[in-house]
């Protein structure tokens, strides 16, 4: 037997749901404005996936889960990923579609930058099949000059100065 509160479906964002997608990162981000290795982007302009619970339509099934991402040059950076139920599988799925949508698309190598704080993430990728790439350190120092609201301390109370790139090949 299923349970219902546990089906979701992931489906791609299409226009119509930029501005949801814009309220979901104020929520969960402060901002819709990402920094990522000194670049800025918007993450409600970009691609990505969304999971619904029961409908795939977001007018009336209710938004658990979003991935946004940015191609270039064979490679995919996976830019945010949030799970709003956690240890049923969204992550996973939302990251399962990137993959998939990725190598559909000929690239080679799938990544994303997170910072030596979030500890769950690393975990999570990892046991995902992420590998360590690099370190950026003191990164934050200089992303706080393109998004001052990045805060100084993180989970933990750790303070937030590295960037740390996990990468997987595709």
């Amino acid at each position: 037997m299923t349970d219902e509160a546990t089906v979701f479906h992931i489906r791609p964002l299409h226009d119509k749901d930029r501005n949801w997608v814009a309220h979901f990162m104020d929520e969960h981000w402060r901002s819709t404005k990402l920094v990522s290795r000194g670049r800025v982007f918007y993450g409600h302009l970009l691609p990505g996936f969304a999971a619904f619970h029961g409908s795939t339509d977001h007018c009336t099934g209710k938004a658990i889960g979003l991935l946004t991402y940015h191609v270039e040059n064979q490679g995919c950076e996976v830019l945010t990923l949030d799970s709003i139920e956690q240890g049923i599988g969204i992550g996973s799925a939302l990251l399962d579609a990137v993959k998939t949508a990725a190598i559909h698309a000929g690239i080679k190598r799938l990544w994303l930058i997170t910072t030596n704080d979030n500890l769950h993430a690393l975990r999570f990728y990892q046991k995902r099949g992420f590998r360590l790439g690099h370190i950026y350190h003191n990164a934050l120092e200089e992303a706080r000059k393109l998004k001052p609201q990045i805060p100084i301390l993180g989970f933990h109370q750790i303070p937030i100065r590295d960037e740390i790139e996990l990468y997987v090949n595709l």
